[in-house]
């Protein structure tokens, strides 16, 4: 069914009756199965909608060898968004994980005519509706449908516009955020000279439109400034049917279609198509299995790229249900990016309608979005907003980017968005400036933290398997650790601190919340005498940061914060002014000196307004987040969901130290890494110096960039940061060694990296870098030493 789905899809998606074609040698049974043929009792997965990817994910998972298949669909195949769809195929995307689904999608679309042979067992029923998911202790137990009952293991929602409600209507609902807008397309007559089913789809993002030939006349649709969302409410038709047209609504897109084509004037519109395309809130799709109902799968919410992705998603959300991962990072696109918060209808409304016209604007590094806003806000959100703070958001939590001087042009830097140097330049640089000669506050409230704690013995054994470093260690004291996946990958990057015996606090990314959770949850045993704890919302989290942070904190707690008495990765709970119970950590998350404040949310207020009062005297100012990630780039700290993700293992990132690989019990991820060290990496974090780079002139480095040894790509970059002290860029990005003839992954040594010549790409134009495999601070101290050297008159070698 996929092949002949596929197939009208490439070639034939826009016509208003879709033509069927005979693909009886590619299933057991006929697409057009009447309503009267009983549902089986039981499958191993009951997949619900007959769209690009709902037979996408049949196809590939009977490809992959699963038999027992099942597909529904409340109204015949192909009659949701698939049907309307431009069917336009672009390979074009801003996300490498985008681009591959795409180029996989291309070629699988290409050579489709020429599969044969392909027996699936898959079953497929139309008008059959799907009311809601079973779930048990947690699990998916089957479905039930206007039909009666199917047992299942699996399922996946591929019900695309009603994703949502579906999602809603289970027994445990699943969040699935997204939300349907109103696109538009017309159809011509054939021109006088039919136009050729080869010839190129123009796309204008200046005029918002896409052009492709359709029947000898073409097809010309948009995404226009002011969409037009709808089915806030919900909506409960079987089928997708032309809305009503909206010529005063399309007549920009039309403008522009004349503008770009004025020969077109004359030509005759044949309809004007309306029909609904879901949004999600961050224009990507949504892939993966829920972090509440295991077995419970979701492809959905494609963004107007149905086409584009169908084959892809399809197969990596297959490799995902047959082999546990799927064969790509997918990270950027999993379900647990979101969290319940970004569910609400009325954000949803509100957030698509800058999404969909965001489709054809340019994205300026580091842009924000505008709409659902201040939705999870540090109880010092007010009085930081008021000291000039200007804000970015993660997983909906409000967070401080830069602070804005007194007297500053504040129009001017919220319109900085640009590839070359921002306004917001020098004034990230008196941050980081302040970090590093006196101290600053950054508030880092958004971080996820858990608390695990048993009655007895449970809560370390439990974490000793799911963490690779030793976390039998003295009571306060921290530990830096990975939570691995089988194949050594990184599933989070933390920090935990052992409160007593029995009692852990574990610190992560702030967009780790919802999959930390899950993987937690689902890896850790039922048992009455273990307590998992969310306790995010319960402390603010302030980064005092800084030489003179421990003259600020000793005088407020009348405690030495000294090295000698406050070593390096403690924690302790004490007093802060009047406040009690703040658990103070010897740590920045930055390499910097410094304290973390872990502080009970009723005392927020009073804290931070005595930090701010003693510190006066040592210079004490905010901070944000980009004085953060200059800080920790330049001591090149790698971070999870940027430069560590689920491919990346420990031995690759120079993270072997929070590895123990001897520490007396197995954990999951060992077997990998003991493979991994007797064979060798085959990729390698390395940390690069642009040497030959005008920071005035030239564009910025902001990530992604392809990285070039000896002339041969070898890598791209994940972060850069312009590195205050150095006073150049600096890139951190994997390394590989490829064989220049068969393009095989060898392994990569350290001599490797150190012999090489190295280049960055940046827009086309190349810079020759530095490359680096210890941290910048030893650098910087070799730097500094030289100096002193100099300027004492010391000229040995």
């Amino acid at each position: 069914m996929f092949l002949r789905l596929l197939s009208d899809v490439r070639w034939r998606t826009a016509s208003r009756s879709w033509r069927s074609t005979s693909s009886s040698r590619h299933m057991t049974t006929s697409a057009a199965e009447p309503p009267s043929i009983s549902l089986p009792a039981q499958a191993q997965v009951v997949i619900c909608g007959g769209g690009i990817v709902g037979t996408s994910v049949a196809y590939h998972l009977s490809k992959l060898g699963w038999k027992d298949i099942v597909l529904l669909e409340q109204g015949r195949l192909a009659a949701g968004s698939t049907r309307f769809c431009a069917g336009i195929v672009s390979t074009v995307r801003h996300l490498s994980i985008e681009l591959k689904m795409a180029d996989y999608s291309n070629k699988l679309y290409q050579q489709l005519e020429q599969e044969t042979g392909i027996k699936t067992g898959v079953q497929i029923h139309e008008r059959t509706s799907i009311s809601h998911v079973m779930v048990q202790k947690g699990c998916v137990t089957g479905v039930e449908t206007d039909r009666g009952q199917i047992e299942c293991q699996y399922f996946v929602n591929c019900a695309g516009q009603w994703a949502y409600e579906l999602g809603l209507s289970n027994e445990e609902p699943v969040s699935i955020p997204l939300h349907g807008c109103e696109h538009f397309y017309l159809l011509t007559r054939p021109l006088k000279k039919p136009l050729e089913s080869n010839t190129p789809t123009i796309v204008d993002p200046d005029g918002r439109i896409y052009i492709r030939s359709w029947q000898g006349g073409i097809l010309s649709g948009g995404f226009e400034k002011n969409p037009k969302p709808i089915f806030t409410e919900g909506r409960n038709q079987l089928e997708i049917q032309n809305l009503h047209e909206d010529w005063d609504h399309f007549e920009p897109l039309l403008s522009s279609l004349l503008r770009r084509m004025p020969g077109l004037e004359a030509l005759e519109i044949m309809q004007l198509v309306n029909c609904p395309e879901s949004f999600t809130p961050d224009m990507r799709c949504i892939l993966g299995e829920s972090p509440t109902v295991q077995g419970y799968f979701v492809l959905a919410g494609m963004n107007s790229a149905g086409t584009s992705f169908g084959g892809g998603a399809g197969r990596y959300l297959a490799e995902w249900m047959v082999n546990g991962c799927p064969s790509e990072n997918v990270w950027p696109l999993d379900l647990k990016r979101f969290g319940a918060l970004q569910s609400s209808r009325t954000f949803l409304r509100h957030r698509v309608m800058e999404v969909m016209p965001l489709i054809y604007d340019l994205k300026v590094p580091r842009w924000d979005f505008q709409t659902g806003r201040q939705l999870r806000t540090s109880p010092l959100y007010d009085r930081l907003d008021a000291q000039g703070a200007r804000w970015m958001e993660k997983h909906g939590f409000e967070r401080p980017k830069y602070f804005v001087p007194p007297g500053k042009d504040l129009l001017s830097l919220d319109q900085s968005k640009t590839f070359y140097k921002p306004d917001w330049f020098d004034i990230v640089g008196s941050e980081v400036k302040c970090c590093k000669e006196a101290v600053c506050v950054i508030d880092m409230s958004s971080f996820t933290k858990f608390e695990i704690s048993s009655t007895g013995d449970q809560a370390l054994e439990v974490l000793q398997y799911l963490f690779s470093n030793d976390l039998d260690v003295p009571v306060g004291h921290i530990v830096h650790t990975g939570m691995l996946n089988e194949e050594g990958g990184y599933e989070n990057d933390c920090s935990i601190a052992r409160l007593n015996k029995r009692s852990f606090f574990m610190i992560s990314p702030t967009d780790q919340q919802v999959h930390c959770w899950a993987w937690l949850k689902k890896h850790m045993p039922n048992d009455s005498n273990l307590l998992l704890e969310d306790v995010t919302w319960k402390y603010t989290a302030l980064n005092l940061i800084g030489p003179r942070a421990v003259d600020v904190l000793s005088e407020l707690s009348y405690v030495p914060m000294t090295p000698e008495h406050f070593p390096s990765l403690f924690c302790k709970e004490m007093s802060v002014g009047y406040a009690n119970g703040i658990r103070v950590m010897s740590m920045t998350h930055t390499g910097e000196p410094g304290f973390m404040l872990y502080i009970p949310i009723e005392y927020a207020l009073h804290v931070y307004n005595e930090l701010m009062s003693m510190g006066q005297k040592y210079g004490i100012r905010n901070a944000g987040y980009y004085a953060l990630r200059s800080l920790r780039i330049e001591k090149f700290f790698a971070f999870w969901g940027q430069d560590l993700d689920t491919f990346t293992t420990p031995l690759e990132c120079g993270r072997e130290f929070r590895v123990k690989l001897d520490k007396g019990t197995d954990f999951i991820g060992r077997d990998a890494l003991m493979q991994q060290k007797q064979d060798g990496v085959c990729k390698r974090f390395t940390m690069f110096i642009l040497e030959d780079h005008d920071t005035d002139l030239d564009l910025w480095p902001w990530w992604g960039e392809p990285i070039y040894r000896n002339g041969h790509y070898v890598g791209k970059t994940t972060s850069s940061a312009y590195s205050y002290t150095l006073e150049r860029h600096v890139c951190l990005g994997f390394v590989q060694n490829l064989d220049e003839e068969t393009r095989e992954a060898l392994v990569v040594t350290p001599d490797f990296i150190n012999r090489g010549e190295y280049e960055i790409d940046i827009a086309g134009q190349r810079f020759q870098a530095k490359a680096k495999l210890y941290p910048f601070s030893s650098l910087f101290t070799q730097r500094r030493r030289k100096d002193e050297m100099e300027l004492s008159g010391y000229h040995g070698k």
